[in-house]
């Protein structure tokens, strides 16, 4: 792992979600408009890969994430990570046949609506959990878990770094992206944002 990815720990930081809630209820109108976190297309093109931020605007809509990965050409493989808010993150896989999604946290479709379209998208119901018990409840992630087995990230390992749950985001996906080969170039765009 790359020096400049700093590993935090959820209990050292405040509760980013319970902050996201509190946003929710006294603006409703704007809701959403400045979440944390980032997006990054990834790519591997020829056995390189290379990896380019994504706009705002796909934090906060699946369809805008989809749009913009679909957009890159590339006759190699292309995902996108999404880091929402610090809280959890999305990996998805633009194909011919449909989109793959697999979403980090599943209560998170409680409070963005973000993940509440993955889980509309894999056909999945939201959590019937009372928003006051949320933070009592384990992260469960929901999707395709194995939408990076054929680059070279098997189901299980993928599923051992979604249990690293007092980890995170942006560490599960330099995780990912050291496991895959990428983590220097995924440190190099996530250098330039302003974070």
């Amino acid at each position: 792992m790359p020096a400049d990815f700093i590993y935090r720990r959820r209990a050292d930081y405040g509760d980013g979600m319970a902050a996201q809630r509190a946003r929710d209820n006294s603006a409703p109108s704007d809701q959403f408009e400045d979440l944390d976190g980032f997006g990054v297309a990834v790519v591997l093109d020829d056995g390189k890969w290379k990896c380019t931020a994504l706009t705002s605007a796909a934090l906060n809509s699946l369809e805008a994430a989809e749009t913009e990965l679909r957009e890159m050409r590339s006759s190699g493989a292309v995902f996108g990570l999404l880091d929402i808010d610090d809280e959890f993150f999305v990996i998805l896989r633009p194909a011919p046949t449909g989109t793959r999604l697999l979403l980090s946290d599943a209560t998170a479709a409680l409070d963005y609506d973000i993940a509440s379209d993955v889980l509309d998208a894999l056909n999945i119901e939201t959590p019937d959990l009372d928003p006051d018990e949320l933070d009592d409840v384990d992260p469960w992630e929901e999707g395709d878990l194995s939408l990076l087995a054929d680059l070279g990230l098997p189901e299980p390992v993928l599923g051992v770094i979604l249990a690293e749950t007092e980890l995170y985001p942006d560490e599960q996906l330099g995780m990912i992206a050291q496991r895959l080969g990428f983590a220097t170039e995924l440190s190099s765009v996530l250098d330039t944002l302003p974070r």
